[in-house]
């Protein structure tokens, strides 16, 4: 399957924006994204085009699909069962992405990435409800327990990923136990809890053209 395979920070510095896509590195002082934040400004200044409406609503769609590593078909998916839910579709949209499996390891702290993260799934040491799952995308509910396996856990690069993990990161729709390497989806988070920069309106309006 197409994966991105260029410089994530290059993905930040064309959205103006630090997505922090690559865990740890992102938090520390060498990250390029600053490095080269006033690169290219020097000898006067360029006028550019002011961007239209429809390239703005595309930025936010490439920007999100690039924050939760999904391809442009997984997220025309997730976008038309958004449409048929009850309710406000944008919201409904960033629910199910939240739900991912990858995410909600990201988002529990037992990787530092959401790309660590799917690698766990992928190479089978996670189980939800007790049974293994290997695929990112599998939707999670409230109230499923998602659990590194225990011979997984007390592996040296699983450790490493956890340790990785920027302090206070976590969010509290999940009850994390980290000593048992579980963790429970207590229930979906609203929009205002996922601290995403993401105006998902723009995202709807760009498909309902």
């Amino acid at each position: 399957m197409a994966r991105y395979t260029e410089s994530r920070c290059k993905i930040c510095r064309k959205e103006k924006i630090k997505l922090y896509l690559k865990g740890e590195r992102c938090h520390k002082p060498g990250c390029s994204f600053e490095k080269r934040e006033g690169k290219g400004k020097r000898g006067g200044f360029q006028r550019r085009r002011r961007p239209s409406e429809y390239a703005l609503r595309l930025r936010e769609k490439q920007k999100i699909k690039m924050i939760y590593g999904v391809l442009e078909r997984q997220f025309r998916n997730y976008f038309e069962r958004a449409s048929r839910q009850k309710g406000v579709t944008g919201e409904s949209l960033l629910r199910f992405l939240e739900g991912r499996l990858d995410n909600v390891i990201y988002r529990a702290g037992f990787a530092a990435s959401r790309n660590a993260a799917r690698q766990l799934v992928s190479h089978k040491h996670i189980t939800v409800n007790d049974k293994s799952v290997n695929l990112p995308s599998y939707q999670v509910k409230p109230n499923d327990v998602v659990a590194i396996k225990e011979k997984s856990f007390s592996r040296p690069f699983v450790q490493q990923m956890a340790k990785q993990v920027v302090k206070g990161e976590g969010a509290d729709w999940l009850q994390v136990d980290m000593k048992k390497g579980q963790c429970r989806f207590t229930d979906y988070p609203t929009k205002d809890k996922m601290e995403l920069p993401i105006d998902e309106q723009m995202i709807v309006e760009l498909y309902s053209k």
